[in-house]
């Protein structure tokens, strides 16, 4: 006995019946608060790119009127993020804040196109070998520093205060109650450092050493007054 009716369809014929909306994986749209919170990731990108100066999360937290603990752990994320392998820029904490930097495997060819660019601004070598000494011996008085260096310093000191790389600590209880010095948070941020703890090592200062302006002719320095005690804020 013969079987009526229509012939099973082939599965491509069954597949041309269907739209394309069909044919398409079910994705969920995403709900409003998974958009708001990668809005506000995208913001705190953007804060973090454009400020100089490393943000606490706590200064983000209230600058937006957000809850602490919300920002941490969007700041988590975009640290782990821009570690990736593909981006040139990391996101990290230094000083007690967060900044967006270029990566350290980096830092050599970037360095190089800037000297394309215009002149470098570097450190003399005298000024660099006095920031050494108090970056490692801090807090240190003038006395002790022309100890170590051999020559007098009061003019380096003043650059170096100048710059906001070093400050002053009151005083060592000796006679004559030498002025004390100790770096600043700005050369923390000048050198990408979380905290003295990160320091570079005397190998790589002396590759900083190399990389320094080369002095000119030495002369004798004359003996100067210690500058004043006014130094920078922490």
């Amino acid at each position: 006995m013969e079987e009526t009716g229509s012939p099973p369809q082939a599965e491509g014929e069954v597949l041309a019946t269907l739209s394309a909306e069909e044919l398409l994986p079910f994705e969920a749209p995403p709900d409003a608060a998974a958009l708001e919170e990668a809005r506000l990731k995208a913001l705190i990108e953007a804060i973090v790119y454009i400020t100089d100066e490393p943000l606490t999360a706590q200064q983000i937290a209230t600058g937006l009127d957000q809850p602490r603990d919300k920002i941490e752990r969007l700041l988590a994320e975009l640290v782990t993020e821009f570690d990736r392998p593909g981006c040139g820029l990391s996101i990290r904490e230094i000083a007690g804040g967060y900044k967006m930097s270029t990566k350290a495997e980096h830092h050599d060819a970037v360095r190089n196109f800037v000297k394309t660019l215009k002149p470098a601004l570097k450190l003399s070598l005298a000024a660099l070998e006095t920031l050494a000494v108090v970056a490692y011996k801090q807090p240190v008085t003038a006395p002790e520093i022309m100890e170590i260096r051999g020559v007098q310093g009061a003019g380096v000191l003043k650059t170096l205060l100048d710059r906001r790389l070093i400050m002053t600590a009151g005083r060592k209880n000796v006679v004559g109650r030498p002025i004390l010095y100790k770096t600043t948070r700005e050369f923390l941020i000048q050198f990408g450092l979380k905290d003295l703890s990160e320091l570079p090592t005397l190998k790589e200062f002396e590759e900083l050493r190399r990389l320094a302006i080369p002095d000119e002719a030495p002369a004798p320095e004359a003996p100067e007054p210690e500058p004043s005690e006014a130094g920078g804020s922490a």
